[in-house]
């Protein structure tokens, strides 16, 4: 598909004729950026709640409804042995379980609610998942989106985006699932076991279940996961609510991908300084001129930025923006560790999804990837388990755990570690002007490096391009604050090859 984008100063806003939500990871979160006084933010919070933030104490009204599916379950008393065993029925999970079942492998599914709704909202390029086949599983399209550089530049991206409907996505997955065989436990991981050619999952119901292999698509919490390095992630955090207003701004044919304007914050001396640090942008997907999704989004920050000073930058934004909301329908809370090491690979425990590395370290990006990830490991899964001659042991491990992550892929993620790792030393001025530049490149290759499709020669050449397409001062930011990551980088790379 042919795209391009247009650069032009935004028009005047006229009213027109939407990750995770993951519950806080076991693992410690580093200290969080605490900017103010007590005495200031209790000031700020009497001040917001009286004129403007009471759509933060509304309730969401939406409640989700599980599937209603005849799932094949796994009964204890059937005592059976599985090739796969997949822990966690999100979006990484069903996905491997529906291509590896295709194989005719044997496959259990385990996680404690596994019919329940997700409560994410998922965007994804339509592009990305109309290659995939599962463009049907997108309940609204945008034919553009837009950045808001700042209150004087905006960029139009000719790159339709969509919505994921989650239940559209959900059902698809389990429906192929159970016409394959696929069986599902409802209970929860507690505890690995194994020995050199089978693995024992124990459930929190007392329940054992044996494998050749052991996938953990349960989320970035994961304890099943080993790392041969400190996980020093950066985090994106973010709240977000699917809001009935009375009317917005914002046209609807566009979705807008970030809104990193800050005039919002020129009565808010407090909240613009420490936007200025540590910059957030709007993320806002508009259904109608009465419905609005609508995310404050940390891009990346470590440590993680408090979860309040979200909360009350997007107040100060909707405010601004004359948005007054009516209702509540669904809110959320993202925590999305990003970059840092990849697990060891290979080990005993196939990670897949969140705890995989295959987030992506400069966008939070995942769901698009993984979908396109999961036949390849499927494919390796049928390579040994699926034939007559069974691979199993490290041989296993070592065939499927190359198939995500070959040297390539592996050198590819630390060009985007780094990216991340540039964007954490950025401030607002500096974060704008990288965008600036960045979607001033050709539409290959931001789509390629959004998409994470980009070879490591192509990933090369969007570097070299983009330093020559940004201003002065952005070089001078990326000449005198980016060896360090830059060395980083280059070490890791040297570690790789070695490896």
């Amino acid at each position: 598909m042919g795209t391009h984008f247009m650069l032009f100063s935004p028009p005047p806003l006229t009213k027109p004729h939407q990750p995770l939500h993951l519950a806080t990871p076991p693992f410690p979160l580093p200290q969080r950026h605490y900017t103010a006084s007590r005495k200031l933010i209790r000031a700020n919070r009497v001040h917001s709640t009286s004129k403007f933030g009471n759509f933060l104490d509304l309730n969401p009204q939406n409640q989700p409804q599980a599937l209603d599916f005849d799932l094949l379950w796994c009964h204890p008393s059937d005592r059976s042995r599985f090739d796969v065993i997949i822990i966690g029925a999100g979006p990484a999970g069903l996905r491997l379980a529906e291509q590896v079942s295709l194989y005719g492998v044997k496959v259990c599914c385990v996680d404690p609610q596994p019919l329940s709704v997700w409560p994410n909202n998922y965007g994804v390029w339509v592009d990305e998942f109309e290659s995939l086949g599962l463009e049907n599983c997108l309940d609204r399209t945008w034919p553009m989106a837009c950045v808001y550089v700042n209150d004087g530049r905006t960029k139009y991206l000719d790159r339709s985006y969509g919505r994921v409907s989650k239940r559209k996505l959900k059902e698809r997955l389990i429906e192929v699932c159970v016409s394959n065989g696929v069986r599902f436990h409802k209970a929860k991981a507690w505890q690995i076991e194994h020995q050199e050619f089978e693995s024992t999952v124990l459930c929190d119901d007392g329940t054992e279940l044996k494998g050749s292999l052991v996938v953990d698509a349960s989320g970035f919490g994961s304890s099943f996961i080993a790392y041969d390095k400190v996980r020093n992630h950066g985090f994106q955090i973010a709240h977000g609510i699917l809001a009935e207003v009375d009317d917005h701004p914002f046209d609807l044919d566009k979705m807008v991908l970030m809104d990193w304007r800050d005039s919002h914050l020129g009565n808010e001396p407090y909240l613009r300084v420490t936007n200025s640090r540590f910059p957030t942008f709007l993320y806002a997907m508009p259904f109608s001129s009465n419905l609005i999704f609508l995310e404050e989004t940390s891009l990346v920050s470590r440590p993680v930025l408090s979860y309040m000073e979200v909360k009350k930058r997007m107040v100060a934004r909707v405010r601004h923006l004359g948005i007054r909301v009516k209702r509540v329908l669904e809110d959320e809370k993202c925590l999305i560790p990003m970059g840092g090491p990849l697990p060891r690979i290979p080990q005993d425990v196939m990670a897949f999804g969140g705890t995989s590395g295959l987030v992506h370290p400069s966008t939070g990006y995942m769901v698009a990837r993984t979908m396109t990830v999961a036949p390849v490991v499927a494919f390796a899964i049928a390579q040994c388990l699926g034939s007559t001659r069974m691979i199993r042991g490290k041989q296993l491990y070592d065939k499927v755990w190359n198939s995500m992550w070959p040297i390539e892929n592996r050198l590819v993620r630390e060009f985007y570690s780094f990216g991340m790792e540039t964007l954490l030393k950025l401030d607002l001025k500096g974060t704008t002007s990288f965008f600036d530049a960045f979607f001033d490149l050709k539409p290959y290759y931001w789509q390629g490096f959004l998409s994470s499709r980009l070879t490591l020669k192509e990933v090369v050449s969007l570097s070299i391009s983009l330093f020559g397409h940004a201003s002065n001062p952005s070089r001078f930011d990326i000449v005198t604050k980016c060896p360090v990551p830059l060395a980083k980088m280059m070490g890791n790379i040297a570690l790789e090859y070695i490896g």
